[in-house]
């Protein structure tokens, strides 16, 4: 590992992961990424965060004053801003946005997508770059998404990256302990109650 960028991986994973350790192909991801190599990027279609920029769920910019003073939408800022604990986005791409499902009930971090729309989207592959390289396989020239997956695999492994499984079929597409979209709604209607909006 190039000791040059252990402070930035730090402090990529105190802004993004609150702390957590970076998992090993994050940490490939993002070396190559801060070396100004865009093989990954290219294949994978991501584009991390710079620091400081926002988390979308914490982002209330775009809102005017008028929709920030409503108590409806306070209640879903209040319940989205809940929910950003335990999603831990990392970098622009698939339908919007990727990171880690990181709730205290989920037996291990899982790979979790939110779109545009703020809808979360549970992943197919145990660590992120499966996940994402799940995605791509539906958008490659080659028609057969398992014959791209593996293709996209060894592009990775020549990269040096090697994915936990080059079998389509064998990635983890098992339901999440804990629903994203589920638990979202919940504390949204908490928070809606907390200001006593029926």
């Amino acid at each position: 590992m190039n000791t040059t960028y252990d402070e930035r991986l730090a402090a990529f994973s105190r802004e993004r992961l609150a702390g957590r350790p970076v998992p090993d192909d994050l940490r490939v991801l993002l070396t190559a990424h801060w070396e100004g190599r865009t093989d990954f990027a290219h294949l994978l279609g991501l584009e991390f965060f710079e620091e400081g920029e926002l988390h979308p769920f914490l982002d209330t910019g775009y809102l005017s004053e008028q929709e920030l003073a409503d108590p409806e939408m306070q209640a879903v800022n209040a319940g989205v801003a809940r929910v950003a604990e335990y999603v831990k986005l990392v970098a622009k791409g698939g339908k919007g946005w990727v990171g880690y499902w990181v709730h205290p009930d989920e037996p291990a971090v899982r790979p979790i997508e939110l779109d545009t729309e703020f809808t979360l989207w549970q992943m197919t592959g145990s660590t992120l770059t499966e996940a994402v390289a799940f995605e791509q396989a539906s958008c490659q020239d080659e028609p057969d998404e398992r014959v791209a997956y593996g293709q996209l695999a060894a592009e990775l492994g020549a990269l040096g990256l090697l994915l936990g499984t080059t079998d389509y079929g064998a990635l983890d597409d098992s339901e999440y302990a804990v629903d994203p979209e589920k638990l979202m709604e919940t504390l949204i209607e908490e928070e809606r109650a907390a200001r006593g909006l029926g």
